[in-house]
């Protein structure tokens, strides 16, 4: 093995790879499947719960026209060597992508179209298992993952694409014990629209983007109650605008420091738009998120995160025309601050909050309160079957700052005593904790690459060519 001066822990040797289980088959594992399948000779089986999402996952699963893709098109591309692949796609469906805000089901079409484009052509070589993982072993040199319906799979490497895992209940709603008709804990898992008098009053728990996406689904379903979005800050994600410049990327590291960091973006923001200013950081956050310590990101999550996301992740123009018009009629109000207690009544939730920056305590009375908080990446708060056994047998363990899976630089999971696991791997947003920016398209299709070449094109063997 190889030490790795980043853990001082031992480096796994990194073997060709034959036959991968990919664990997830949302937009990083199915994308990992590709990959892999344009390599001769390997053999993947790419496992999903939920027949219904295989191939585009949580994300892409969406069918209502008003949920747009926060990417323009023409940077969608599913493979990070064919830049024009999406854009060929839309243009052979008789869809446009110049500058386009396409749907996120149709991208999830896209995805699936891809899936079965595979499926034809590769054939044996890749396998669809409709099935849950309930725990994965290292044996003899390769995996054995154990599913649900009792059956068993071997494979060289197992690869976790296990995606986001569902929101956290906020601590005033974890231990009030709510009735499920009152208050929705996961808006992905359950129809929080069914049920919902047309005129009731609706808080929703968070302004990000998640909150939008809930906000436009009600209001698409007939929804027309007056609805509160409540988050510490009450900060909402801003707009794309079209017509920018050219962005010029940095490729350097602009400023040590966090506030000497925001300092610069604000001298940069008077000379151009401020959107040019955040995307020219995108090539360079991953390596500014490493070369950060623990210190400093902890202190960039408390503190720039909130502020970060909503600069970072922007709307798309026609979304954020929508949520402007129902702030403009009122029905749609955002927030800031903090829930101190909620009850169930008899007419439905009672929910006392401190407004931020004040000591008063205001009410609210909700007919369904829905947490839109976003995903979440701590482990140890997780309900999920594997996840949980994984973590009692010690054979993950969660980063430090709590934001998904620990892993070594090539991927590895580490294991409960600081191991890099030599055939379990981990990709898509539960690796943020190593990679920050590794939630959207664009990064994650590099990420996928890159891993499908060094699994079966390993160039190093305990540092020595093959």
């Amino acid at each position: 093995m190889i030490i790795d001066s980043q853990l001082h822990a031992p480096r796994p040797r990194f073997r060709t790879a034959t036959r991968v289980a990919i664990v997830g088959a949302g937009f990083s594992g199915t994308m990992l499947a590709l990959n892999l399948l344009e390599q001769p000779h390997v053999e993947v089986l790419l496992i999903e719960r939920d027949r219904h999402r295989m191939g585009a996952g949580v994300a892409y699963s969406s069918s209502e026209s008003s949920h747009l893709l926060n990417v323009r098109a023409g940077n969608m591309s599913a493979f990070a060597d064919r830049p024009d692949h999406f854009c060929d796609w839309l243009a052979a469906h008789g869809l446009g992508c110049d500058g386009a805000f396409v749907t996120r089901a149709t991208y999830g079409r896209y995805l699936r179209e891809a899936l079965a484009a595979a499926m034809e052509r590769y054939g044996r070589r890749l396998k669809l298992v409709d099935d849950e993982v309930l725990d994965i072993e290292e044996r003899g040199g390769r995996v054995t993952l154990g599913l649900v319906n009792g059956g068993l799979i071997e494979a060289d490497r197992a690869v976790l694409a296990i995606g986001n895992l569902p929101p956290h209940d906020p601590p005033a709603v974890a231990g009030a014990h709510l009735p499920a008709r009152l208050y929705v804990g996961d808006p992905w898992a359950t129809p929080f629209e069914e049920g919902l008098a047309r005129d009731a009053a609706v808080l929703v728990i968070g302004t990000g983007l998640t909150a939008v996406d809930v906000i436009l689904r009600l209001v698409a379903y007939g929804f027309a109650g007056p609805i509160v979005a409540l988050s510490r800050r009450g900060l909402r994600p801003h707009r794309h605008v079209d017509g920018l410049p050219r962005l010029k990327p940095i490729l350097a590291k602009p400023a040590p420091e966090l506030s000497e960091l925001v300092r610069w973006a604000r001298r940069a923001a008077r000379d151009t738009d401020w959107r040019q200013v955040v995307d020219s950081l995108r090539p360079i956050t991953q390596m500014m998120w490493a070369s950060a310590d623990a210190g400093k990101r902890a202190r960039f999550l408390r503190h720039l995160r909130p502020f970060w996301d909503v600069h970072r992740h922007r709307l798309a123009p026609p979304v954020a025309d929508r949520i402007d018009a129902l702030v403009a009629s009122g029905q749609l109000r955002f927030r800031a601050g903090k829930i101190a207690k909620v009850s169930a009544g008899r007419d439905g939730l009672v929910i006392d909050w401190r407004p931020r920056g004040t000591g008063r305590v205001e009410t609210l009375h909700a007919a369904r309160m829905i947490n839109c908080t976003g995903p979440q990446g701590d482990l140890l708060r997780s309900s999920d079957p594997l996840v949980r056994r994984m973590l009692a047998a010690r054979r993950i363990r969660p980063d430090a700052l709590r934001l998904g899976l620990d892993i070594d630089r090539d991927g590895h999971v580490i294991d409960g005593e600081g191991r890099a696991s030599e055939h379990i791997l981990a990709i898509g947003p539960m690796t943020r904790g190593d990679l920050w920016e590794v939630v959207a398209v664009p990064d994650i299709r590099v990420q996928v690459s890159a891993l499908a070449r060094r699994l079966v094109n390993a160039h190093w063997v305990a540092g020595e060519g093959l």
